[in-house]
């Protein structure tokens, strides 16, 4: 099995590279002084320092747990297991479904694409449209794997967002065959107009729903979750304690102190969005006046852009040139289960200066 694109090309970059490849947010952004105010309160604890329970601490699942219920989907401690990033959330939930078939976006994370191979699962793909999978193609499948795996909101690497008639749609059918639903939400909370409703919310005994800080506050921490019925976190505990006995107690203790002044972390959640969306329609605007043949949708949230030529346009092959001038992309083909070449290409616009936007699309621009 091939290592991820993704990590490779992470790899091979310098600091001279303008990089559109990677997710990762604007370390401008981190709140430095908050987290290290958090940090020196945390370590004047002796408990930050031992083995915890295998779920999470006490006090970081109640708070995730509040802010579901504030959102009306009743959630306690109990129905929250805390994980090494969402990574290790989905290498739980493959490993707990290992070997069976399961309906997918496409294109989807590749990410999640990567641990299913590993896992034995067999991926059936279902064609996104601009509201969220097609809906007929998605009984399709469904009906016959009655697993599945979505990324509701700003999608990666599509950035779509389902509709509300696409969500109810896929709580019905998923409600008809009585089968499960692993929504993977990292972003929804990167929305430049209004929060999305999770489809979680109406399959309470037939979802699992997966979170991260690494989008909203800093990657290092490597602090995710999935939210479940609690039948369903005791069974995947058993898992998750054959991979590590918990994770990282620091980390959870200095999240935990941090979100304690709620306010203070929707005023930072506030600030990613107005940049964010900045960011995003000023690499939409470039695009279309530097390389107007590529055809796209400027997002809505989230930290991605797709699109694709008009023209075809062997994108896998083009991102080779351009990484010889110091520019780098993901291709559209690695997310895809076949990776067949195509003419699509993903966007990563958050880490990005104004200044390398343009010139970036610029030397792009001359490798086409």
């Amino acid at each position: 099995m091939k290592r991820s694109f993704i990590r490779e090309i992470l790899e091979a970059i310098d600091e001279k590279t303008i990089s559109f490849a990677g997710g990762l947010p604007n370390e401008k952004l981190f709140p430095m002084e908050e987290l290290k105010i958090a940090t020196l309160k945390a370590i004047e604890n002796p408990k930050t320092y031992q083995y915890t329970i295998s779920n999470g601490i006490d006090e970081l699942r109640e708070q995730i747990a509040l802010r579901y219920t504030k959102e009306g989907f009743a959630t306690t401690k109990e129905n929250i297991l805390i994980t090494t990033g969402s990574q290790q959330a989905m290498y739980i939930l493959a490993k707990f479904f290992e070997n069976k078939n399961i309906t997918i976006e496409e294109p989807s994370y590749l990410g999640a694409m990567n641990i299913f191979r590993l896992n034995g699962l067999k991926m059936e793909g279902v064609k996104l449209e601009n509201d969220g999978v097609d809906i007929n193609k998605f009984e399709e499948s469904f009906k016959n794997t009655k697993l599945t795996y979505l990324i509701p909101d700003f999608q990666n690497p599509s950035a779509t967002t389902y509709s509300d008639t696409k969500r109810e749609e896929v709580a019905n059918i998923i409600k008809k065959y009585d089968g499960i639903l692993i929504e993977d939400s990292p972003y929804s909370e990167l929305f430049f107009d209004k929060k999305m409703p999770y489809i979680s919310k109406s399959l309470t005994n037939n979802s699992f729903l997966l979170g991260s800080f690494s989008k909203t506050l800093v990657p290092s921490l490597r602090i995710g979750w999935i939210r479940a019925n609690e039948d369903k976190i005791k069974s995947l505990m058993i898992i998750k304690e054959s991979i590590d006995l918990h994770s990282c107690g620091l980390s959870q203790y200095i999240l935990s102190e941090y979100l304690k002044d709620e306010q203070k972390y929707e005023n930072h959640l506030q600030k990613i969005r107005d940049d964010y969306k900045e960011k995003a329609e000023f690499f939409s605007k470039s695009l279309k006046s530097i390389i107007p043949e590529f055809i796209h949708q400027t997002p809505k949230g989230g930290m991605f852009l797709y699109g694709g030529f008009k023209n075809k346009i062997d994108t896998f092959a083009l991102v080779q040139e351009c990484l010889k001038k110091k520019v780098v992309y993901v291709p559209g083909n690695q997310f895809y289960i076949d990776k067949v070449p195509n003419s699509e290409i993903r966007f990563n616009y958050t880490h990005s200066s104004f200044e390398q936007i343009e010139k970036g699309l610029k030397i792009i621009k001359s490798c086409l």
